[in-house]
C-alpha cells in the first residue's frame, strides 16, 4: 500500500481539501440532533412556534452547508482517484514497454492488460471511498459517542455490548470473503487469456470448426468466475442485514431504557430521540468502515499484483552512454557474433550454440535452415529482443549491451516474421518507421517495397485506413507494408525475418532486386525459408539444430554442405540445381 502512496502525492493539496469538507461535513450531521431535540423539548413542548421556525431554519442552513461539503467533498476526492488511476495506468504501461520477451511471458499478456485495467480500477474505487469514508466515518463514531454521552451517560452503557456484536459480525463475515478476492482476480485473469485467444485466433477456430469447443472454453471459466463472484457476494451481502438487525435491536434496547429514563424523570423525550440519531450515526459509521476494510482486502490483491508487475525489473537493460549522446563510429552497420550461446527461459537445450560470423555493410548474409534450427532466435539476438547467454554481439566494433537501447535500435530496420500493422492509415504504418517522413520518401518506401501496385489500386491511396491488425488487406499486402515501414528508416542494419514468405516469386524477385539499390551502404540480414530467396546473397549461413553447419555462397555451399544441399535438393529439380 505505501509504494501506491507516491502516486497520490501529486493531489496532496486535494486530498486535504477532502478531508477538512468531510470534517465540515460531519460536523454538521452531528449538530443536526442536538437542534431536533431543542426544537422537541423548547418548541413542540411548549407550544413556540417562533421557536421551531427560528431552530427549524437554522437546521436547513446546517443541513444546506452539510450538502456543499459532501459535493465538495466528492468532487475532490473523484479528482484524486481519477488521477492516481491514470498515473498508475500510464506507469505500468511504459514500465511494461521496457519489458524483453521473457517478463511478458513470465507474467502473461492477458494478465498484463487485467493488472493494467481491472487491478487499477478496483484500487481506485477503494481510494474515492477511503477519503470519503474512511475519514468521516471515525468521526461520525466519535462524535456520535461523545454527543450521545453528552444526552445520557447511563444510557450509552448499551453501547459496551453493541459495538463489540457489530464488530465481531464484521470480522467473522470479512474473515470467510476476502480470501475469495484474490481467487476472483486470477478467474478473470484466466477468462481474458481465453477470450484474447478466441479473437486472435478466430480463423483458425472457424477453419476447424471449433466454435462449440472454445464456447466450452469460455463458458467453463466463466461458469468458474460466476460461481466464486456469487460466493463471495453472498457472503458480504449477509452483512448489511447483520448489521441492520444488531442495529434495530439497539434501537429497540435504547427506547425500552430510554422509556423508563423518561418515565423517572432522568431523560427528555428531545434527547432520546437525540440519543437514537447519535446511536443511528455510530452504527452507520461503523458499518460504513466495514464496507471499506472489505474493499481494501480486495484492493490490496489488485495492488500485490500492481506491484508485482513494477517490481519486475526488465532482464535487458539500456547500456550508458554519458550525456546521453550518440557515440559515433567509423564503420556503420558491422556486425560480428563471437561464439555466441542462447537459451530460452527454462529451455532444457541451447536454441543457439557457439555462432561466430560477421556481417559488414554493402553486404547481403542469408540464414537458412530446417525449422527449429534457431534462425529467428539468431536474428532476434541483435536488438537484444534477447541477451545472449555465452559470448556477446558487436555493432560497429562494440558490445551491443553496451549501447543504449534506443541507441542500439535506430541503426536497426526490422521487419518480424508476422507482420504488425496498427490501426490508421497505410501512409501513418510506413511513418511508423520514420514519423517525420515526407510523402516522397513514404511513397519511395512503398514503391522499393512493391506495395505501390496496389495502394495505388486503392480508393484512398495511401490515406486507405488498415483495420487493427490489418485484417483487411492480405498477407502480402501486409508484408510489403512492413518491409516500406523498415526502409523508409533507411537504417545501417536491416533484419528480414522470412519477411517474403507471403510473396510470389515473381514479386519476391522484384523486391530483392530493388532492395540491392537501397541498401547498397547497409549491413542487410535475411532469415528465409527459400533458397530462391537467399542463394544471390553475399553470405549463406546454414543453421541445423542451433550450429552453424555451412557458411559461403550458394554454388561453395552446394559442394561442401550437405544440409544446405538438402535443402536444396528439396525445393529444385535436379536439372535446376544444375
Amino acid at each position: 500500500m505505501r509504494k501506491m502512496a507516491v502516486f497520490i502525492k501529486p493531489y496532496k493539496f486535494s486530498v486535504i481539501l477532502v478531508i477538512l469538507f468531510v470534517f465540515l461535513q460531519s460536523l454538521s450531521e452531528l449538530f443536526l440532533p442536538t437542534l431536533m431535540s431543542d426544537i422537541i423539548d423548547k418548541g413542540v413542548v411548549n407550544g413556540d412556534i417562533p421557536y421551531i421556525w427560528k431552530i427549524g431554519g437554522v437546521m436547513v442552513l446546517v443541513a444546506a452547508l452539510g450538502m456543499a461539503c459532501a459535493i465538495f467533498a466528492s468532487y475532490h476526492a473523484s479528482k484524486t482517484a481519477a488521477g492516481f488511476g491514470r498515473d498508475v495506468r500510464e506507469k505500468l504501461f511504459t514500465h511494461v514497454e521496457n519489458f524483453s520477451q521473457k517478463e511478458i511471458d513470465q507474467l502473461g499478456t492477458a494478465s498484463l492488460i487485467t493488472r493494467t485495467t481491472n487491478d487499477v480500477t478496483q484500487v481506485q474505487n477503494v481510494l474515492i471511498n477511503f477519503l470519503r469514508i474512511l475519514v468521516r466515518a471515525p468521526l461520525m463514531a466519535i462524535g456520535g459517542i461523545i454527543m450521545a454521552l453528552t444526552q445520557d451517560v447511563k444510557l450509552s452503557l448499551i453501547f459496551l455490548f453493541t459495538l463489540p456484536i457489530l464488530a465481531g459480525t464484521i470480522f467473522f463475515i470479512a474473515r470467510k470473503g476476502i480470501p475469495l478476492f484474490k481467487e476472483i482476480q486470477k478467474k478473470i485473469d484466466r477468462l481474458n487469456k481465453i477470450v484474447r485467444e478466441k479473437l486472435i485466433g478466430v480463423r483458425v477456430i472457424r477453419a476447424f470448426n471449433k466454435e462449440e469447443r472454445e464456447e466450452r472454453r469460455f463458458d467453463e471459466a466463466n461458469a468458474d468466475l460466476t460461481k466464486t463472484t456469487l460466493k463471495v457476494n453472498i457472503i458480504m451481502a449477509s452483512m448489511m442485514p447483520a448489521m441492520m438487525l444488531i442495529l434495530n435491536l439497539s434501537t429497540v434496547a435504547i427506547v425500552w431504557f430510554g422509556a423508563v429514563r423518561i418515565d423517572q424523570g432522568n431523560m427528555a423525550v428531545g434527547d432520546l430521540m437525540a440519543f437514537i440519531q447519535y446511536a443511528m450515526q455510530i452504527m452507520f459509521s461503523l458499518i460504513m468502515v466495514s464496507m471499506v476494510f472489505i474493499m481494501i482486502p480486495r484492493a490490496q490483491v489488485s495492488i500485490d499484483r500492481i506491484n508485482e508487475v513494477l517490481d519486475t525489473k526488465p532482464s535487458i537493460k539500456s547500456g550508458n552512454n554519458k550525456n546521453n549522446k550518440k557515440t559515433e563510429f567509423n564503420e556503420k552497420g558491422y556486425i560480428e557474433f563471437q561464439n555466441v550461446s542462447f537459451h530460452y527461459p527454462g529451455a532444457e537445450k541451447p536454441a543457439l550454440s557457439n555462432i561466430s560470423f560477421s556481417a559488414g555493410p554493402g553486404e547481403v548474409t542469408a540464414i537458412i535452415g530446417g525449422t527449429g534450427s534457431g534462425k529467428s532466435s539468431l536474428i532476434h539476438l541483435i536488438p537484444r529482443f534477447y541477451d545472449v547467454t555465452d559470448g556477446s554481439i558487436k555493432v560497429d566494433g562494440k558490445d551491443i549491451r553496451e549501447f543504449p537501447l534506443d541507441q542500439l535500435r535506430e541503426k536497426i530496420g526490422f521487419v518480424p516474421q508476422k507482420s504488425v500493422l496498427f490501426s490508421g492509415s497505410i501512409a501513418d504504418n510506413i511513418r511508423y518507421g520514420k514519423e517525420d517522413a515526407t510523402d516522397e520518401e513514404v511513397k519511395r518506401a512503398a514503391e522499393t517495397a512493391q506495395a505501390l501496385e496496389f495502394i495505388d489500386h486503392m480508393k484512398n491511396g495511401f490515406d486507405t485506413v488498415i483495420s487493427q491488425g490489418g485484417t483487411n488487406i492480405s498477407g502480402g499486402q501486409k508484408q510489403r507494408i512492413s518491409i516500406a515501414r523498415a526502409l523508409v528508416r533507411k537504417p545501417e542494419i536491416y533484419l528480414f525475418d522470412d519477411s517474403f514468405s507471403a510473396l510470389d516469386f515473381k514479386t519476391d524477385a522484384r523486391l530483392r532486386e530493388a532492395l540491392k539499390m537501397e541498401t547498397v551502404n547497409s549491413t542487410v540480414i535475411i532469415v528465409a525459408q527459400r533458397v530462391s530467396t537467399v542463394m544471390d546473397a553475399d553470405r549463406i549461413i546454414v543453421l541445423n539444430e542451433g550450429k552453424i553447419v555451412g557458411i559461403g555462397t550458394h554454388k561453395q555451399l552446394l559442394k561442401s554442405c550437405s544440409v544446405y544441399k538438402e535443402i536444396v535438393s528439396s525445393q529444385f529439380s535436379k536439372e535446376e540445381i544444375a
